[in-house]
């Protein structure tokens, strides 16, 4: 049996949701090129975090996205701020990442399923 499968019940333990980037800016502070983001996921709130986006994205053309995020991670401290939840995308061959988006705008805080 392969050990990586899931069963049904522990997916939808990940609480993937639609959020739209209301901010972007450079993350001077972090070792790595990043970007701190805030995204709102509607009922969920805004959220904060920082992401390796900056290979395909600047920060103007990141603000009114909506993007796909985990928001149920436990708030993790990234230099100087707390990350709040995990920006998903697809990671490239050179470690380039291209976000994942809905085809179409949704209500922010839409659920992942």
């Amino acid at each position: 049996m392969n050990t990586n499968t899931l069963t049904w019940n522990e997916f939808m333990h990940v609480e993937m949701r639609v959020g739209t980037i209301l901010s972007a800016e450079i993350f001077a502070e972090v070792r790595n090129p990043a970007y701190k983001i805030t995204i709102d996921f509607g009922e969920f709130g805004l959220r904060k975090t920082s992401a390796q986006v900056t290979a395909l994205y600047t920060p103007e053309e990141l603000i009114g996205k909506q993007v796909v995020a985990v928001i149920n991670f436990p708030p993790k401290q990234i230099a100087n701020m707390m990350s709040e939840c995990l920006i998903l995308g697809g990671i490239g061959e050179n470690k380039e990442v291209t976000l994942l988006q809905p085809e179409r705008k949704v209500k922010n805080g839409t659920r992942i399923g």
